[in-house]
């Protein structure tokens, strides 16, 4: 397989419904929201759901949520320590930090894609590994085309967390607060670039399991603030270029996208209550997919 030798643009139109798309920690878990009150999901939380996707597909993963990883090992550490061919040019004579990103880069896709930065702290550290590798794969944060609406409710819980002292007598309940967007169409953008691809040996095989990952975005993210079909793609707009830098800048090729209300809509309700119009580009034609 060869590595990728056109520049690649894509957007990704999803809706919210009665959900928490992405907490701010920082917020009591709110969903997030910039100054102006549309709703954002960070570009890290996308990344953690395209790598889910990558493994349901049986890719190979440097960075496993704990709950949901395919091997023994518990870290990132552990799992680089154990690939033998990337351990062969971490240290000793034949210690070299472009061969280790290459073989670091060809066993897991997610390090050919968003590249990853290798420094373990303390004594970690005796091999002297400290590498950094660029992935071709960028994704921006998503961002609600309007402002959002937040409801918020208080829950307790019904049952013991531990025994009491004293039997006769019931724990006091934990009060707790969920939060959720009611409804919003929020919008995020990408790009995967040439040069980058070259250095780590993306191919045009791994953009096409890129774009599968967008389309089925939120299979099996299922949770108590994402409950099944409360998240939702719709639309998947990807330009591919004729050439390694394209025939357009990224910007100019994401603001051929306009999504904005229907005339005679005061508030949105479903993504229907919305039109998406495509400005065309001499050249270059949009690939458009729904959403599984």
């Amino acid at each position: 397989m060869s590595t990728l030798d056109h520049k690649i643009d894509f957007a990704v139109v999803l809706s919210v419904r009665n959900a928490n798309p992405n907490g701010d920690p920082l917020n009591g878990n709110r969903p997030r929201q910039n100054y102006d009150g549309h709703g954002e999901i960070s570009d890290v939380c996308l990344k953690r759901k395209i790598r889910n996707r990558l493994q349901d597909m049986g890719e190979s993963l440097l960075v496993q949520s704990d709950e949901r990883r395919d091997d023994a090992y518990r870290s990132i550490k552990d799992r680089v320590d154990a690939n033998a061919e990337v351990q062969e040019f971490a240290k000793g004579k034949k210690t070299n930090n472009d061969l280790y990103a290459q073989a670091a880069s060809k066993a897991w896709i997610d390090v050919r894609s968003f590249g990853q930065v290798f420094a373990f702290s303390g004594a970690e550290a005796s091999s002297g590994v400290s590498i950094g590798v660029r992935g071709p794969v960028s994704i921006h944060t998503a961002v609600s085309v309007d402002p959002i609406d937040i409801s918020s409710m208080q829950i307790t819980k019904s049952v013991n967390a531990t025994t009491p002292k004293d039997p006769n007598k019931k724990s006091s309940d934990t009060m707790g607060m969920k939060h959720r967007v009611d409804f919003g169409v929020y919008v995020f953008y990408g790009s995967i670039n040439t040069q980058l691809a070259e250095k780590t040996g993306f191919t045009y095989e791994d953009a096409e399991k890129i774009r599968q990952a967008l389309i089925t975005l939120f299979e099996n993210d299922t949770s108590s603030a994402r409950p099944d079909g409360s998240m939702e793609v719709h639309k998947v707009y990807w330009w591919e270029h004729k050439s390694k830098l394209g025939q357009y800048s990224s910007a100019k090729v994401h603001r051929s996208l306009n999504v904005k209300l229907n005339e005679g809509v005061g508030e949105a309700k479903s993504f229907d209550d919305y039109l998406y119009t495509l400005q065309p580009l001499e050249g270059l034609e949009a690939q458009e997919y729904d959403g599984l």
